[in-house]
């Protein structure tokens, strides 16, 4: 599929900007899932960079900016960030990583967002059956894993926010698209399987509000580095809809945009994606 991509991220403040640095990660790349045709990004301030970004340890490729504002200048009230190209998506979700990517046993690593704990891994031993305990993960039982988490955390807009955690989520049993990856992120960490958190877009005519997305790579053959990518909300693997942008151990290390502030007071956000099929 091909698509063009538009992402408008509006910030106001209450009170006059005085120095904010913020670090991008609206960077898509191509390989394996997708071809970037062409993506370009505007900041109010020098973006750093250049083209295709700096590496992070994820294997993402970052930006950043920084802006001041000098004493005596016209006051600073709001800012806005676009990213917007042309990808074509290849429809697959099953892929080996690039040489460049970080080993498979880096992503069982325990985060703040997607902690493992003994209860998600009885619960997953429930749903699979206790002849899987202690079985490396397959691509049958990612699957299943994923689709039952979207039964046990079903999506409701505004259920939770950005700094729900994975335990939380699946307690609550509601959430959005970010709270379901943690979940199977953080369920397949306690089964010792290595398991990611993406971010990226979703296209859908019927579906604006999951232009931005998320979703979960579980590793299913750690010796070839092999990863089955699943998209909770919508219980299947990741397929032509689907847009990476970057991944990582959980949300707080790949957010589209993470950055400090000096002044500004209150801060409201306003986040427009626009994807259309061409």
């Amino acid at each position: 599929m091909k698509l063009s991509i538009f992402h408008t991220t509006t910030y106001h403040y209450s009170a006059p900007l005085r120095h904010t640095v913020q670090m991008l990660h609206l960077w898509p790349t191509s390989g394996p899932w997708q071809t970037v045709a062409f993506w370009g990004l505007k900041a109010p301030a020098t973006v750093y960079g250049g083209r295709g970004g700096m590496p992070d340890g994820f294997g993402n490729r970052v930006h950043q900016f920084s802006l001041s504002v000098p004493a005596g200048a016209s006051p600073v009230l709001g800012a806005q960030i676009e990213a917007n190209g042309i990808v074509h998506t290849h429809g697959l979700s099953l892929v080996n990583d690039l040489p460049h990517m970080p080993h498979p046993s880096l992503y069982l690593r325990s985060t703040p967002m997607a902690e493992p704990h003994p209860r998600l891994a009885a619960w997953a031993t429930q749903v699979l059956g206790s002849k899987t305990a202690g079985q490396p993960a397959c691509a049958a039982s990612a699957l299943a894993l994923a689709q039952a988490v979207g039964e046990q955390v079903r999506y409701r807009k505004g259920s939770t926010d950005v700094e729900t955690t994975a335990l939380e989520a699946f307690d609550w049993g509601l959430g959005v698209c970010q709270d379901q990856a943690h979940v199977l992120v953080a369920v397949c960490r306690s089964l010792g399987w290595p398991a990611r958190y993406v971010s990226g877009y979703f296209y859908a005519a019927d579906e604006p509000d999951l232009a931005s997305h998320a979703w979960a790579d579980v590793c299913v053959d750690v010796t070839t580095r092999q990863w089955l990518s699943l998209d909770v909300t919508h219980a299947c693997p990741t397929d032509e809809r689907h847009v990476r942008l970057a991944s990582g151990t959980d949300y707080s290390t790949c957010p589209p945009i993470k950055g400090v502030r000096r002044g500004g007071g209150q801060e409201r956000l306003a986040v427009n994606i626009n994807l259309t099929a061409l």
